[in-house]
């Protein structure tokens, strides 16, 4: 009974962990209302030298048209990413990554297109007030393009609304995603007024939203706690909540993330409009009087979730990159993996040797549990007389049963003992695998055998023809056969059923996972062998 406990607990585990993901997947976003007449030029495209700012977002349910206003696009090249600015406001137009693709980038093959981190909305967007600068105002455009190559650098845009002069003060770093603004705005008006600066940061889905695996969402931090919201419903019928004070607000997903960071307090609200997500901050800076001049400074990191450039951008940013309730197993995993890889230059070979590595950790535990197991098979004839004996008798069955093994000291759960200490592992190596950046298009065999197919050239992902798993649940299946049990038929045929399910789960799983759980089977099985064959070697020189 221990045992098939145990079994059913570990299926459940698993069942419940992963299941909720299979059978119910994010609903796929709607198409986003047109809000620019057909035929129009969209958001960071080129009219003549004129271009159309991207929909207003300062609110979920305020997706007005804009009009086009003249501006042109500035160019910001770092070694890092490439981003374009609209004169207009200073809207932030696109901003593409050099080190990112969207697809796995095979030798021999066309390069895939580089990642976009911003796609539609208006993003780093700035309201006065409530009046939208980058469609209102009239700006500088004299602005010049500026080239890092080491060290930091400034654009400055200028620009003039009712009643304010406006100065964005915009510093790019050649070595990181972060970009930091201050934003200075000298009243010129008669009279005092009331002062409020709205920052807003929007873009779509930063990765391709069909896996139900890496969804986007909006997060945030307060008070040294993290929350997210990713129901999209919610997002574009009601929107977020405001959140007063927050350390951060963020659009991300497991890969990428685009985060603001005030340096005052402020309240974070956001949303989405069509596939558009956008977070907006703003701060009540109270009376500013005629010719007085208030500033609020930001903090933008824009690009992918690599630990080490956003804890020099910033303790509290470096916390975007959380593994939730297996984070401290999670982290260990990935940094001991990126270390290997250092070596072997291989993610493949790095997810072996770290498997072989942890099953030599648990080695002794396993000893135990396969020794444990060949003592079940000297009883298993007494086991059968046992159930025969009392076959009308259940309850006695178990008590003689359990005297059975404690007689002869065998645990009858052995078998299930080595899976059970994996299970914290393989879930920290699961999350690490759909949750580091480092093992995003992470590679081993990138094309079939004598075949040009793509095969395992990224383990984040499934296996495209599913070979891995099916070789997975077999030597599962070869695992059950030199498992004894001694229980009853019907718990012999709950161990048979175990490679079909887990095979079947394993199915979509990222495939550096299946690799690990695969290479723990093999060397299960091989531990098992010598076992078996050094009782043989016992038994014929007795």
């Amino acid at each position: 009974m221990e045992t098939k406990r145990i079994i059913l607990a570990l299926v459940l585990s698993f069942a419940v962990f992963f299941g909720w993901q299979l059978l119910f997947p994010q609903p796929t976003p709607q198409p986003a209302p047109q809000a620019i007449e057909q035929g129009a030029p969209q958001a960071g495209q080129q009219a003549g030298n004129a271009a159309t700012p991207a929909p207003s977002l300062a609110s979920a349910k305020d997706v007005a048209p804009i009009e086009a206003t003249q501006g042109r696009l500035v160019t910001v090249q770092t070694p890092l990413y490439t981003a374009e600015f609209d004169t207009q406001g200073g809207l932030l137009e696109s901003l593409t990554l050099n080190k990112y693709f969207q697809t796995v980038p095979i030798k021999g093959q066309p390069q895939p297109d580089k990642i976009n981190m911003i796609s539609g909305g208006a993003s780093l967007g700035l309201l006065v007030n409530g009046q939208r600068t980058w469609e209102n105002a009239q700006w500088d455009t004299e602005v010049q393009d500026l080239t890092l190559t080491e060290g930091s650098n400034t654009l400055i845009f200028h620009g003039r609304v009712e009643g304010y002069d406006i100065e964005r003060i915009l510093t790019f770093e050649a070595d990181n995603y972060l970009i930091k603004e201050e934003v200075r705005v000298v009243s010129t008006s008669a009279a005092d007024s009331d002062l409020k600066i709205t920052r807003q940061a929007a873009t779509d889905a930063l990765t391709a939203m069909s896996s139900n695996y890496n969804q986007a969402n909006i997060s945030w931090m307060v008070n040294n706690g993290l929350d997210k919201e990713s129901d999209q419903k919610d997002l574009r019928n009601d929107g977020l909540p405001p959140v007063t004070a927050p350390a951060w607000g963020a659009i991300d997903d497991n890969y990428f993330v685009l985060a603001m960071q005030p340096a005052e307090q402020t309240v974070l609200e956001g949303g989405m409009t069509g596939d558009t997500f956008f977070i907006n901050l703003s701060a009540s800076l109270g009376s500013i009087r005629p010719g007085e001049s208030k500033s609020v400074r930001t903090s933008y990191f824009i690009g992918p979730k690599e630990r080490d450039l956003l804890a020099a951008a910033s303790p509290e940013l470096a916390k975007t990159v959380d593994f939730g309730w297996f984070d401290v197993i999670a982290k260990p995993l990935l940094i001991f993996l990126v270390w290997l890889h250092q070596y072997v230059n291989n993610w493949g070979v790095a997810v072996i040797i770290l498997t072989v590595i942890i099953k030599l950790i648990f080695w002794p535990l396993s000893q135990r549990s396969y020794k444990s197991m060949e003592q079940m098979k000297k009883i298993q004839p007494m086991a059968a007389k046992l159930r025969e004996k009392y076959k009308d008798d259940k309850q006695r069955l178990n008590q003689e049963t359990m005297q059975l093994y404690k007689t002869y000291k065998v645990n009858p759960a052995g078998g299930c003992l080595p899976m059970v200490v994996q299970i914290p592992v393989f879930f920290g190596l699961y999350k690490a695998l759909l949750g580091a950046i480092e093992l995003r298009h992470a590679g081993f065999i990138d094309t079939l055998p004598f075949t040009n197919m793509v095969w395992l050239a990224d383990l984040s992902a499934k296996d495209p023809f599913y070979i891995t798993p099916l070789i997975m649940g077999a030597t599962m299946f070869l695992q059950q056969l030199m498992t004894p049990t001694a229980g009853d038929p019907t718990q012999k045929k709950l161990m048979y059923i175990m490679p079909v399910v887990f095979t079947f789960l394993f199915l979509n799983f990222p495939a550096g996972l299946v690799v690990y759980w695969l290479c723990n089977n093999v060397l299960s099985i091989a531990q098992q062998w010598w076992i078996a064959h050094g009782s043989k070697r016992k038994k014929a020189a007795a």
